[in-house]
């Protein structure tokens, strides 16, 4: 059987650009080298392209782009070419690719901009297409299109930096305290913060706009956070459900990555008809975003019973610790049959 050509993307020029080169690093250890030729291009925090041809300690040690082997590289948008180009000294080489693996978290990354050349390309990719990538990211737009067919959003109202600054204030207010204040359009809780009163909010708000330019104040949910791992095209499957236990504020990026004063229960300490019903909404929203190949859909079970609808992640974490591999494993596929599984996908018409 012929080897596919793999191309995974790491790096990135978001504030997740650590957490890229995590996943990236296990999804390459867990690639079969037996089915799978492997290109290795790496994205610096600056946006240069570089293909990597170093070992998988450098890239977690985020040292790979000093390695002698990286060469100036893109994707061409012409379908004529469906590869690499790669400058070496004065000329130019073509790889051919089949499948691209972006592993990339955040802006630029899983926001459709990335899946917006791909698809000029012509290449098959892993993951969500670029409409679906775009809403997904977008938090207002999601919760509209979610909200519009019946399911349970928070509260919220949505900023520009264009808006009076009172006006803004007193609109929030009538949420009701606590508040979460986010970046519209931002990953893994970067440039989200709690508040708890006026001043906190109008902190919080100049805070969310250095890292977008539109913030949605959003109700707090009183409950707890579940998600769920969903896998596949037009028949997903959805693996086992986890649940964040709480100690500290909120799942922030710190916390999500570190688990100081907080705790991961898989399976989630809810009933058998809870969980069916937790992973029905999950399927909906994947469905009603136009999620393909994977995400993770994350959800709160407030105290009153209902499922309300948070975010969804298109490429989530991928650490061999990380959630979504994590919630398939619970229920029974292995790593490599997750990786073995996605690359199928990406190629399907499905």
């Amino acid at each position: 059987m012929d080897k596919k050509t793999i191309a995974v993307l790491f790096g990135g020029c978001s504030g997740e650009y650590d957490v890229s080169l995590s996943s990236a690093a296990a999804v390459i250890e867990n690639l079969n080298t037996d089915k799978y030729d492997l290109v290795l291009i790496g994205i610096t925090q600056e946006g240069s392209w570089l293909r990597y041809r170093g070992n998988i300690e450098d890239i977690r040690n985020d040292c790979w782009h000093t390695h002698p082997s990286c060469t100036p590289s893109f994707f061409s948008p012409s379908r004529e070419v469906k590869g690499l180009i790669e400058l070496v000294r004065t000329e130019f080489r073509v790889t051919p690719i089949d499948v691209v693996f972006p592993v990339l978290h955040g802006k630029y990354g899983e926001d459709g901009t990335l899946q917006g050349l791909l698809e000029l390309s012509g290449i098959p990719f892993v993951g969500c297409d670029m409409l679906s990538s775009a809403l997904c990211m977008d938090k207002e737009l999601a919760h509209k299109l979610v909200k519009a067919e019946g399911i349970d959003t928070a509260r919220s109202l949505t900023v520009y930096k264009r808006e009076r600054m009172e006006e803004v204030l007193s609109a929030a207010q009538s949420l009701g305290f606590p508040l979460f204040v986010k970046p519209a359009r931002s990953g893994s809780s970067l440039g989200i913060t709690k508040v708890h009163n006026m001043k906190e909010l109008a902190s919080g708000i100049e805070h969310a706009f250095t890292h977008d330019n539109k913030v949605v104040i959003e109700q707090n949910i009183d409950g707890f956070e579940v998600g769920c791992a969903v896998l596949g095209n037009s028949d997903p499957m959805i693996g086992v459900v986890d649940e964040i236990e709480l100690n500290g504020h909120f799942f922030d990026y710190s916390e999500k990555y570190s688990l100081n004063s907080s705790k991961i229960h898989l399976p989630a300490r809810i009933n058998e008809d809870t969980a069916s019903k937790v992973k029905e909404t999950a399927l909906s929203i994947y469905k009603i975003l136009g999620c393909r190949g994977f995400a993770r859909v994350d959800m709160f079970m407030a105290t009153d019973g209902r499922i309300v609808f948070n975010e969804v992640n298109t490429i989530p974490g991928f650490t061999s610790s990380s959630r979504y591999p994590n919630m398939l494993q619970a229920s029974g596929m292995t790593y490599a049959y997750i990786l073995d599984k996605l690359l199928e996908l990406a190629a399907a018409e499905d």
